[in-house]
């Protein structure tokens, strides 16, 4: 296993060098054991007597360094921000020569913590554990998570709680806000420093082009509405979609107030800090616009106006290319038509009207039998009329495409999962970690690795009970 050290060398007044703060009393909790199989990782690595994964010792050829950024925060611009309690330790080259960031979030007090104390919960840590491989699992490209250490120290939120750290995988943690900080700091040449740097290390085949900040910026524009597309597609909701939590990768980043939606509700709020709705469900898309715009703005010495327009005209075809093709296999519809949108839009009203459990109607939806006249769905609808309706319609549209059902059944199941991370099953995970017992915990992380599987825990797959719909998630952690 070898560290370079890219940020820190070719990217000098991007970041300030500190060493983490360990974690007082500090110990592996728990770690992945496919991921870290993944990176090639020696078993011995996790050893109890191991204290990178709390910030008590480095690996060989680590420098550990805070990125300076800024950002808009819910519309507004909040200057200069940065890694307030996160760490990128070092670059992992990997055997096929890919680079991957190492990064402990809860790592403790940086230049740029602000009025924070530099460490992340437990709470926070084992959910961003599940949610970032849970989406890794669902198809949907977002940061990985290696390890949780938990310790006695005491960090103060909402209450008192315990204190956590969380190394986190991504090919880079490069954000919308790099580019802001530094554009409004009227440093252009950091700003082109910064857009060389993403180039050489992550669209090398564009490093010689001359239009080369446009073919970059084009895929930073699809890349990100192909993200929030799949994000709708299975009822994720991020709930701060701050342009410095945006990842220039197009990768889900920085997972606080998450949530997949139980009950279907289009304005769904996930983060109950968001008192306004800015990040609701039904507004990512717009959101992921408004962000992108901030972005070019950012990039405005590198490209012009006509450019920058070019690009960003780019997300909304992409976005509901991706969102169309992603629903119609939930739909289990093989080939294009024109009424496939007026039959989705159906469905979806009567979900909202009735509050039907998103995940459990799609997959429900998947054992439809063409020839059949009463679907397995039916029975979750109360407006027994109304559904029977829409049944039939959908049963002539499925009959269209001369598919078998075995055909469009196995489609369907690959589109709609068994299981997601609902905030219930996160809950129960962390009230065992907080405990020092990993039994759920390591439970529900299998699990969520085949969240398509018939075979996934039946139990895992219920509704929530009701406690469970009622769970208040913030920013804090």
């Amino acid at each position: 296993m070898s560290f370079i050290t890219s940020w820190f060398d070719e990217l000098a007044d991007c970041y300030s060098p500190v060493m983490p703060t360990p974690l007082t009393g500090g110990r592996l909790l728990y770690h992945n054991i496919p991921l870290a199989e993944e990176l090639e990782l020696a078993p011995a690595l996790f050893d109890a007597s191991q204290g990178v994964w709390h910030g008590a010792q480095l690996l060989p050829g680590m420098r550990p360094l805070a990125q300076v950024y800024s950002g808009h925060q819910f519309g507004v611009w909040a200057g200069q921000l940065g890694d307030g309690r996160g760490l990128l330790l070092g670059e992992q080259r990997l055997a096929d020569g890919r680079k991957v960031d190492w990064h402990l979030k809860g790592a403790g007090l940086t230049p740029y913590s602000r009025m924070g104390d530099g460490r992340a919960v437990i709470r926070s840590s084992v959910r961003e554990f599940l949610a970032s491989e849970a989406l890794h699992h669902l198809g949907i490209p977002t940061t990985r998570a290696l390890a949780i250490a938990i310790s006695d120290e005491p960090v103060y939120r909402e209450t008192t709680e315990r204190g956590a750290t969380l190394m986190r995988i991504a090919e880079s943690h490069l954000r919308f806000g790099h580019f802001e900080h530094f554009f409004y700091a009227k440093q252009q040449d950091k700003v082109q420093q910064l857009a060389d740097y993403a180039i050489r290390h992550h669209w090398p085949q564009w490093q010689d082009e001359e239009d080369r900040y446009l073919l970059w910026f084009s895929d930073i524009v699809l890349r990100t509405a192909r993200l929030i597309a799949s994000w709708q597609s299975v009822g994720f909701a991020h709930g701060v979609m701050n342009t410095d939590n945006m990842s220039i990768l197009g990768l889900t980043l920085d997972y606080g107030p998450f949530g997949f939606m139980d009950d279907y509700q289009p304005d769904f709020i996930c983060n109950h800090s968001d008192h306004q709705g800015r990040y609701a469900f039904d507004n990512q898309p717009v959101v992921g616009l408004w962000n992108l715009n901030r972005l070019a703005h950012s990039l405005s010495g590198l490209l012009t106006t006509e450019q920058l327009k070019q690009a960003l005209a780019g997300y909304e075809p992409e976005l509901m290319r991706v969102w169309g093709e992603k629903m119609r296999a939930k739909l289990g519809l093989l080939t294009p038509d024109a009424n496939d949108n007026a039959i989705l839009t159906e469905l979806l009203g009567l979900m909202a009207q009735e509050r039907s459990d998103y995940t459990l109607t799609f997959r429900l939806l998947s054992d439809t039998e063409q020839h059949s006249t009463r679907s397995p769905l039916r029975d979750e609808f109360i407006d027994r009329e109304a559904f029977d309706a829409w049944y039939q319609r959908y049963r002539v549209r499925l009959l269209q495409d001369e598919a078998t059902d075995e055909q469009r059944q196995q489609v369907m199941q690959a589109a709609n999962p068994a299981l997601v991370l609902r905030n219930y099953l996160a809950q129960q995970a962390i009230e065992g970690a907080e405990l020092g017992d990993t039994t759920a915990l390591a439970r529900l992380h299998q699990a969520l690795q085949t969240p398509y599987s018939h075979e996934t825990a039946s139990d895992l797959r219920q509704r929530p009970p009701e406690w469970g719909k009622t769970l208040e998630v913030s920013c804090s952690s």
